[in-house]
């Protein structure tokens, strides 16, 4: 018989359904209140409501989750320190988008070594978040694959969308529905005409295909998503700078949008050399404290140790060092928002 369909598909297996999931691990009513706490803060730093500056920090990605853990640990406890100017949020990325090849996540190939064992990734990855989320930190992660909201977006305080996702309609509707405040990435080559064009559509409603909690398709019908923003990540070069900063409030302006920006310290804006981080931290949070009240956050690329790793097939990854982007280690990062706090002595809330 002849086939027209599935040609490339070398197997298929079910998966367990959103609610299924939630219901082997569900999130508990404490959780739900911070989530709900943290959210209303980020809100209102970007409504201009609070002074406070949030900081998106934490690893590239996570991929030992006991790493992880201690990470939140340790950043929960600077967090209480700080907490009266500066908003800590941990990164907890198991989605990674690729150029090409190479490891897409803890979500994907939780075991590192290419058996894509994607249903153990998905209850690893729901674990370690609630897990974080009852320490007490909230969470932001990276918004991929459009039906893994549905397993994980209860437990997370802010979401972005990278990069080479800020153009895809499909990832412009899912935003619109998200129940947290999301990002948009400038462009790889540094313009951030898409990254605005994508805040005013998933600022309105939407109609799309998705899966629901039974894990069946069904069709998601939104009301806009009113707390999206912009994520200066550089491009061709770094675009942290004041003069940047000008050009894409006047452009948010013209949009009819509040100029709300988080600085992305690692990418190209470090010209991707993770020890250059803390130069457009510094250069942001300086532009903060002297009155530039577009900037509301930066973003940070920290893990407990320092650099970077590659993924060896047979061996195990050391905990706490990347094995996607170079990382600022623990010691820096603690060095760096503390210094960041010094510096907003004058921003009061």
């Amino acid at each position: 018989m002849l086939k027209s369909y599935n040609i490339n598909i070398l197997s298929k297996a079910p998966l367990l359904s959103p609610g299924e999931i939630k219901s082997k691990l569900p999130i508990s009513p404490g959780a739900v209140a911070k989530v709900i706490e943290s959210r209303k803060t980020i809100c209102d730093i970007l409504d201009h409501k609070s002074n406070k500056h949030m900081i998106i920090v934490g690893p590239c990605s996570i991929h030992d989750p006991d790493s992880a853990i201690e990470y939140a640990e340790r950043l929960k406890k600077l967090s209480d320190q700080v907490d009266d100017r500066i908003l800590l949020i941990m990164r907890v990325y198991f989605e990674k988008p690729r150029t090409t090849v190479g490891w897409k996540g803890l979500i994907y190939d939780p075991d590192l070594n290419g058996t894509y064992n994607i249903e153990k990734g998905i209850l690893l990855a729901r674990k370690l978040m609630l897990k974080i989320v009852d320490a007490g930190v909230p969470t932001a992660s990276e918004m991929l694959d459009p039906f893994l909201p549905q397993y994980l977006a209860d437990a997370v305080s802010w979401a972005a969308i990278g990069a080479r996702t800020t153009e895809s309609q499909t990832h412009r509707q899912m935003a619109s529905g998200l129940s947290m405040p999301v990002g948009f990435k400038n462009a790889t080559d540094g313009s951030c005409q898409a990254a605005i064009d994508a805040i005013s559509t998933a600022r309105n409603k939407h109609s799309f295909i998705g899966i629901n909690e039974d894990g069946m398709i069904g069709v998601f019908r939104t009301k806009g998503n009113p707390y999206c923003h912009i994520v200066l990540r550089g491009g061709d070069r770094p675009n942290y700078g004041a003069e940047y900063i000008a050009f894409v409030k006047v452009a948010m302006t013209k949009a009819g949008l509040t100029p709300s920006i988080i600085v992305d310290c690692s990418h190209a804006n470090s010209n991707k050399d993770y020890r250059k981080q803390r130069v457009a931290l510094f250069d942001a949070v300086n532009q903060v404290a002297e009155g530039e009240k577009a900037i509301v956050g930066t973003m940070l690329e920290s893990n407990l140790l320092e650099g970077r790793q590659d993924i060896v097939q047979g061996t195990k990854p050391a905990p706490g060092v990347s094995v996607t982007d170079s990382c600022i280690g623990w010691d820096e990062t603690e060095e760096l928002i503390r210094i960041v706090y010094d510096k907003l002595s004058s921003v009061t809330n």
